[in-house]
């Protein structure tokens, strides 16, 4: 069961502007990653379905953040059926995200009050997701779409949140430029989380990253 309403996660959400994308199959080195994320000011993290028994590794997280980052969302990323997201439901995620926009999916979570953002990429798409309860859109792939996409669509349908993932950087030219154009947040992975910075266990980077990016976020608003 979600530990965080849906309305106080999406607080959660546009108040920091960001929010990490990660995968890994050990569950020590996620917990790491997302208690180092935690400590550099970041209040909802995207763990993403990606690998076998990426269900049990999730269960794990979530009852180490309960603890140890108690003011963290978790939520759970690359879900493209209704089956997947009620199991992840019942782990304790707090919202859902996808690659794609299934409708199915939104019931099961509009079902418990838990944000669905699913993954958009035409002005249709996302006008049908917010007729189905979708209060935060992912705009995906985001590189592919770039700033101007934004931009172009908020003027018509300025109500909407969008979420843009895919090929974000945590550099102060692309950030401001996704923030001026008009977004929610921004969800953040690999450049984020360098292999190699993951690999030698440098906790302290992704920390310092994290507050860097969301300053970045905070100058780009004020």
């Amino acid at each position: 069961m979600a530990k965080f309403g849906k309305m106080a996660v999406l607080k959660k959400i546009g108040s920091t502007g960001m929010v990490p994308v990660f995968y890994h199959s050990d569950a020590q080195v996620v917990k790491q990653v997302v208690k180092a994320c935690y400590e550099g000011g970041v209040r909802a993290f995207e763990f993403t379905n990606r690998g076998d028994f990426a269900q049990e590794v999730f269960a794990e997280v979530v009852k180490f953040a309960s603890k140890e980052c108690p003011e963290m969302a978790l939520g759970i990323g690359t879900v493209v059926d209704p089956a997947t997201a009620a199991l992840y439901l019942q782990l304790g995620a707090n919202f859902v995200v996808g690659p794609l926009f299934n409708p199915e999916i939104a019931k099961v979570c509009n079902r418990r009050l838990v944000p669905y953002a699913p993954g958009c990429g035409t002005v249709s798409e996302i006008g049908f997701a917010q007729e189905v309860g979708c209060d935060l859109c992912k705009l995906f792939p985001g590189d592919v779409y770039g700033p101007a996409f934004v931009k172009g669509m908020m003027a018509p349908m300025p109500w909407s949140k969008l979420m843009v993932t895919g090929g974000v950087e945590p550099t102060r030219e692309n950030l401001t430029a996704w923030i001026k154009a008009g977004v929610f947040c921004v969800g953040m992975g690999s450049k984020l989380f360098p292999q190699d910075k993951v690999a030698a266990e440098d906790w302290a980077y992704i920390t310092s990253k994290c507050k860097e990016a969301l300053a970045y976020i905070a100058s780009a608003r004020g």
